[in-house]
Formats: C-alpha cells, structure tokens, sequence
C-alpha cells in the first residue's frame, strides 16, 4: 500500500505540475481531518508521510499533567510513566493509531480531501503559469462546446473560448487545433478561468510577431491595431532600420506573410499602414485604399476634413463607413469626409461669402466716413461764429479806457 501511495502521487506530480511536496501536504491534511472525524476533533492528531517509503503514521498527542481534566488532550503523569519512564509534567506524549482504525468513512472523507488539495494545488499552479503569460499566442486542440462557447485544451489545463470572443462566422469540430490570443486569467471560488480571445486587435499583433521575423527582432514596431473581427484590420507598422521597409517586411514575398495571417483570420482583410509623426500624412494613408487629395486638421478639436475625388468617395468610406471608422479609430482623430466637387462648391460659396461680407465691410467704412464727413461740416460753421463772438469782445477791450 505504502508504494501505491508513491506512485499514485508521483503520478499526480507529473500529470497535473504539481510539486510532490505539496501533494504529500494534501494527503497528510486529508488523513487528519479523517482522524479528528473519527476520534473527536479535541484529539491532538499529527499524520506524518515519510516521502521515501511512503510509510504513514498517524499519532495521537496528549500533554502530561498532574490531574486530568480533559481526557481528549491530557494524561496523567502516572500513566505516560508507564510508556515512558522519564516522562515529565508539561510534556508530550504520543500514542500511534493504526490507520485501519480510522474506519470506511474516515477513509472515504480523506479520500475527499484529497481530492479538493490537488485540485487547489492544481488550480495554484495554473494560475501561476498562465497569468505570466497574459497577451500571449497560445495554441490549443477543441474539445467540444458548451453554451457557445469552446473548451479548448492546452495540454496543462482547459481554456475558454467565449461566444463574444469568437470571430463572427467561424466554427470548429472536436480535435480541430486553434491559435487564440491569452486574455484574462480569472481566479473564482470554484476553479481557475483561462479565457482566450480571437477577436482582440493584439491578436492580429501577435500573428504578425508569430508570421514576420522583423517584427519578432523588434526591428519593425506594431504601433496601433484595430479591426472589426470577420471584416477588416488596420495596422500602423515603424521600422527602425532606414534599409527596412516596414510594409514590405509584413507583406512579404508575394504577400506571402500576410496572407498567412489572412488566412488565420478567416479571410479577413488587413490594412498595413506606415505609421508617421506627420498627421496630414498619417491620415491620409490610415484611408488606404482610397486616394487622398487634400487633408485639413484643426488641432483644437483634433479633427480632420479629408478631400477626395469624386471617385474614390465610396472607397475612402467603406462599406457602411467601415473604412473611415477604422481610420478614425487608428489615428485618433475625428475624419470628415467629401468629394473635390463639394469641396469646390463649398470653396465657391465660402469665397461668396467672403466677397460679400468684404463688402459689407466697405460699405459700412463708406458710411462711417461719410457720417464723419458730415459732423465735420456741421461743427466748422459753429467754430466759425463762436471765432467771431471771441475776436468782437477782445476789441471792446482794447477800446476801454
């Protein structure tokens, strides 16, 4: 029996991951609380597994006391004399239990606990290695669904992938393998949640880390993703090296690269576009792949008006404004949109608007000055005459004796 035990928990340790030492923790808790079930949890019961031979012993503890009061912890000093001669008042003294003591049910309750430690120890252990590793590619096997959402195994633990995490369209079979982003790791009373996702904008990020060399070395930086799942993503890609073009490096040979990655999404499309500091410049190439002819910003409202030829107005807004709105999501910035007709027609009528207001403006200085010019020569004959009144009276004063 005692080599069963070392078996059966050097088997839990490699199938699960889980630390010998805390499996043996398990099985002598387990056989403790077993013990205190069947002979009074007032009993001082120590269980000790040696890992070696796996030999078990359980043993009750009872301080030695001059006068008994609790017959559960105590004994008296004449009594352990007699297991122990050189037994003292205030120590310890312990009296092996033999395991078949312990009964079917104390057997049966030991056996629960030890199977909710390993499941403890088991969900500790995967807590411990996967919430390192959140944001990270994984790749797991379907074993089935559940109220829409896939169990996926990782081989150490399952995983969840949710409905509202699942890119729209896509279905799998049991055994299918599937590549899904890591997260969320979830701690509940119950157990531990992986959660997965293929529907975040680091997913797409992390198939390009997986797809392009340079953007695993670093040399070539993902500054932004966003994507409607199923429809289509926008990349902005920075290359560090001058001699690298960061759009060619994620294209590839023929596309090769990211067609690896479309095919991955499902045929989903992707947009791959060279990140710059220039805003106008940034802009107009997040509307790829529509031709831009103008781009004004007002950076107080951090808006943009987007001028295109008449053409390409439909290609610049997408289906269902779908292209826009990603441009917008990318660069953070709200985009207006319209044609080089309305623009011109627009210009035609703010240049109206201007000449008229101009106009109005020099009408009214006109009839500012005229208004001046006509006080000035109502005022000149009542200087004329009040000169006149002054010139009389200093006559009269020189002409007094």
């Amino acid at each position: 029996m005692n080599r069963e035990l070392i078996s059966v928990i050097d088997q839990i340790g490699r199938e699960k991951g889980i630390d010998k030492a805390r499996v043996f923790g398990a099985v002598e808790a387990a056989l403790q609380t077993a013990a205190k079930k069947r002979f009074g949890q007032a009993e001082n019961i120590q269980v000790q597994i040696d890992p070696k031979t796996g030999e078990v012993s359980v043993v009750s503890l009872k301080t030695i006391v001059d006068t008994v009061t609790n017959p559960k912890s105590e004994v008296s000093i004449e009594e352990a004399r007699r297991v122990d001669s050189e037994a003292e008042i205030g120590d310890e003294i312990g009296s092996v239990i033999e395991m078949e003591d312990l009964g079917r049910i104390a057997a049966q309750t030991a056996k629960q606990v030890i199977c909710q430690k390993v499941k403890e120890a088991e969900w500790e252990a995967v807590l411990r290695e996967y919430s390192t590793r959140q944001g990270d590619l994984l790749t797991g096997i379907i074993l089935g669904q559940e109220r829409r959402n896939y169990l996926v195994d990782l081989g150490k633990t399952e995983a969840i992938l949710p409905y509202q995490e699942q890119i729209p369209r896509e279905s799998y079979r049991r055994g299918d393998r599937i590549k899904a982003y890591l997260l969320e790791v979830r701690r509940t009373p119950k157990d531990v949640q992986v959660i997965l996702s293929r529907t975040h904008p680091q997913f797409v990020g992390k198939l390009f880390v997986l797809e392009v060399p340079e953007v695993a070395e670093k040399i070539v930086e993902i500054k932004a993703v966003v994507r409607e799942p199923g429809d289509r993503t926008k990349i902005a890609v920075l290359s560090r090296d001058k001699a690298v073009d960061p759009v060619g490096a994620c294209v590839g040979v023929k596309g090769s690269r990211v067609q690896a990655v479309v095919r991955e999404l499902r045929g989903e499309k992707i947009d791959i576009i060279p990140w710059t500091s220039d805003l106008r410049v940034f802009i107009a190439e997040a509307l790829n792949p529509a031709s831009i002819e103008k781009v004004g910003i007002d950076e107080d409202k951090k808006s943009a008006l987007v001028v295109v030829a008449d053409s390409q107005l439909s290609l610049a807004i997408g289906k269902n404004g779908q292209n826009v709105r990603l441009a917008a999501k990318l660069t953070g910035w709200k985009i207006d949109i319209i044609s080089a007709t309305e623009y011109e027609k627009e210009k035609v009528e703010r240049d109206r608007e201007i000449k008229a207001a101009l106009a109005e403006e020099a009408e009214a200085l006109r009839e500012e000055e005229a208004a001046r010019a006509q006080r000035q020569s109502a005022e000149e004959p009542e200087q004329e005459g009040a000169a006149a009144e002054s010139g009389e009276a200093e006559l009269k004063m020189e002409g007094s004796p």
